[in-house]
């Protein structure tokens, strides 16, 4: 019966308030004469009491003080209950000016319509309350109650504790509110208490809840780490809401209140980049993006397009991929920016028609093979893609004056120990020796040309850095596909480490370094702490509510061909050159000769070409990379080859 009657019907609402105002009507009658009957003239009373009736109707129609559900009652209602009341006074103000001005009749005193308003007030809110406490009761009384703690004592933690407790299908119960600040220790907010972060064991310990609940975007991500720790030591499940700018039309609902990700446990302070010094570079400008569909090359796409680019021209080999590029920036952007084209990178011919076309003046280079077991079985291509496919973009730039050639490339390049690796690297060494081949050529032009030759050199740029999380075909979907199916989650080695890096802080660090870029620079992004991939995979674990080695086994297969423990940055012989960016370093690299380098890459592409077998390709790869050492690979036969 009580959840029939879960919200109070408005024609039930409006019946009450008629019925208090009469209520409190008799009262201030009461209260006038001093709690005697026999003085009241009952006549006069009831005559007033239907002129109160006939006014308070219409007043609470137009208000709608009706309309609003009872238990949910805030004080936008209380608000427009004062006003109302206020309404109701004035009408029969206005109603005794006009009886006392042409009937010479004072049918009310003033006094009485001061303490009808007032009592009337009174009792409309406090009738209010007691049926929200009514519901809240009764509502507590279900066997079905989840009892959570809101990581947040502010706006936000409110909004959240008040959307809960809209929930008509389940009774979450707001035991505490957590906050790091000491000032709010000990007070009380929204009927709350709030403790302070540093009693969150305590807290988890007394009250037994079953979800945290982090209510607030402040949190640092060791401090969102050091919380969930906390939480699932205890059992304690953690949820997470978006950010306010995510909130639908403002209001928070309980569909975005999600579990918290592996992804937003790894995210570390926003990064700053100088976005006016970019938006002065790219505006107007033609940018070709390659790989523009995979996962670094659409984002890089996506935030170029805030800098209001004249155009963007979107090259991938990828059909479905691109036409979802296409169908999602239609719908954020102007798609009148954008050109796409089905294209390969290792066609030549197919390129130049578009660099004949469109003469772009910034070209992002993240067309790539990058899965390190694949390329392993299949070096013919990684060599195709990789190394001549970036010799085509780069010589096209120089052919029709691109400003800036900016190359994505891989900490897998340091140290190579697979042919991804080894091919990122190469790429990297060709587009180095390529610009310092044009700057040598632009200072030895006599001096009329000089100034000409330096101002339109092409200036080659490569950024480099680790996994980015959510990219295709990286761990944590993997991981998340495995414990959706029960497990059991495929770790390499149990000492394996990798660096991660979110997709949009990579792109922003390749716009950023791109941009201050002179030429002929490695930038290194600071990655931070290498992450052990098995406590990756057991934290993911816990997160979904199961526990490592019961709910879900880890399973350990061994490296695979190419796979390294862990990933470098920067190779042994390097050191690094500070920018003014903290997070991006320039690497102190060793500069190749051109002709050398274009001989050999030549070489390569004859064995392409040709269609030789694979080994002969590797073989002429380690022959160029002195540092590229096979690791748990059919090549590594090669490298004793070569030592001999």
């Amino acid at each position: 019966m009580f959840k029939r009657i879960n919200i109070l019907p408005e024609w039930a609402v409006f019946f009450i308030d008629i019925f208090i105002m009469i209520m409190s009507f008799w009262m201030s009658y009461l209260i006038k004469n001093d709690f005697s009957f026999s003085q009241i003239d009952k006549s006069i009373v009831f005559k007033n009491a239907v002129i109160l009736v006939a006014i308070s109707t219409p007043v609470f129609i137009f208000l709608k003080t009706y309309a609003g559900i009872i238990r949910l009652t805030t004080i936008q209602d209380t608000f427009k209950i004062l006003v109302a009341v206020a309404m109701i006074s004035a009408g029969f103000i206005i109603v005794y000016l006009i009886a006392s001005t042409f009937f010479h009749k004072s049918f009310i005193s003033l006094t009485i319509l001061v303490i009808n308003g007032f009592i009337g007030f009174v009792l409309l809110i406090l009738y209010r309350i007691a049926i929200k406490h009514f519901f809240a009761y009764f509502k507590n009384l279900k066997v079905d109650s989840k009892y959570v703690l809101i990581y947040g004592a502010t706006d936000e933690g409110i909004s959240t504790k008040r959307t809960l407790e809209q929930q008509p299908r389940m009774n979450y119960r707001i035991v505490a509110f957590i906050d790091d600040d000491l000032n709010k220790k000990k007070k009380v907010v929204d009927g709350v208490k709030v403790y302070h972060s540093s009693q969150l064991r305590d807290i988890i310990i007394s009250e037994k809840p079953e979800e945290l609940i982090i209510a607030t975007e402040t949190l640092s991500a060791e401090k969102k780490n050091e919380i969930v720790d906390i939480c699932l030591d205890k059992g304690v499940k953690v949820l997470l809401t978006p950010p306010v700018k995510e909130w639908v039309n403002g209001q928070l609902s309980t569909r975005q209140i999600h579990n918290i990700k592996i992804e937003e446990l790894l995210e570390r302070a926003p990064i700053h980049i100088d976005n006016e010094q970019i938006a002065n570079q790219l505006k107007n400008k033609r940018i070709l993006v390659t790989g523009a569909a995979g996962s670094i090359g659409s984002e890089i796409v996506r935030q170029l397009a805030s800098f209001d680019p004249g155009s963007i021209i979107l090259v991938d080999t990828a059909e479905s991929a691109l036409y979802e590029s296409e169908l999602r920036l239609g719908e954020t952007h102007n798609p009148g920016i954008f050109k796409y084209f089905i294209g390969d990178v290792r066609d030549y011919k197919r390129m130049e028609s578009i660099f004949q076309e469109f003469r772009p003046h910034y070209v992002y280079h993240a067309a790539a093979y990058k899965h390190v077991p694949m390329m392993e079985l299949h070096p013919y291509e990684a060599v195709y893609t990789n190394v001549i496919g970036t010799k085509n973009i780069a010589d096209l730039a120089i052919q029709y004056g691109v400003q800036k050639f900016v190359m994505i490339s891989s900490d897998k390049s340091v140290n190579p120990t697979n042919v991804m690796g080894a091919t990122k690297r190469m790429a990297e060494i060709y587009v180095q020796s390529l610009y310092h081949s044009k700057l040598e050529e632009a200072n030895n032009a006599p001096e009329t040309e000089k100034s000409g030759k330096l101002n339109t050199l092409t200036r080659f740029i490569t950024t480099r850095f680790g996994n980015v999380l959510g990219s295709n075909g990286s761990v944590i979907p993997r991981f998340t596909q495995q414990i959706n199916q029960g497990g059991p989650i495929t770790v390499t080695h149990p000492d394996i480490s990798r660096y991660f890096m979110t997709i949009p802080e990579a792109c922003q660090l390749v716009l950023e370094a791109g941009s201050m870029g002179k030429g002929g620079e490695i930038f290194v992004f600071n990655m931070g702490k290498l992450v052990k991939i098995v406590e990756l995979a057991k934290k993911m674990i816990r997160l979904s509510g199961l526990t490592p080695g019961v709910d879900i086994d880890i399973k350990y297969i061994g490296l695979r061909p190419g796979e390294k423990l862990h990933e470098e940055l920067l190779n042994t012989a390097e050191n690094t050159i500070p920018t003014y960016h903290d997070q991006i370093l320039i690497a102190r690299v060793r500069e190749y000769d051109y002709n050398e380098v274009k001989m050999n890459i030549n070489q390569l592409s004859v064995l392409i070409q040709s269609g030789r077998n694979e080994t002969e390709i590797v073989k002429l790869v380690k022959s160029m990379i002195p540092e590229y050492l096979s690791n748990n690979s059919v090549y590594e036969n090669l490298d004793h080859f070569k030592v001999n």
